[in-house]
């Protein structure tokens, strides 16, 4: 599913215009965007938690020329299923 459907099938639903639930979903994106680059961590319920981690500085070596290369820090969004979807999805998608 691409943006212009998932707006679409979130506005049908909820018996808002396409216009309003873009506007809508670009709000909470970059509200989402703004908190994870505070560094709060965000649990929506039944749903799991996101949580901005940084990655330590480390060597890797290259298979083909066995150079070894250093991969700086950077940080990575990480997102951790709660125990509520993980057995919904484990009992395909059934409530």
């Amino acid at each position: 599913m691409n943006n212009k459907e998932f707006i679409s099938a979130l506005a049908q639903q909820e018996g808002l215009t396409a216009r309003d639930t873009q506007m809508l979903v670009n709000h909470l994106v970059a509200e989402l965007t703004s908190q994870f680059e505070s560094g709060n961590i965000l649990t929506v319920q039944n749903f799991g938690q996101f949580e901005v981690k940084k990655k330590l500085e480390r060597v890797v070596v290259n298979p083909s020329s066995g150079q070894r290369m250093l991969v700086p820090p950077k940080l990575v969004l990480g997102f951790k299923t709660s125990a509520q979807l993980k057995s919904r999805l484990q009992k395909g998608g059934e409530a």
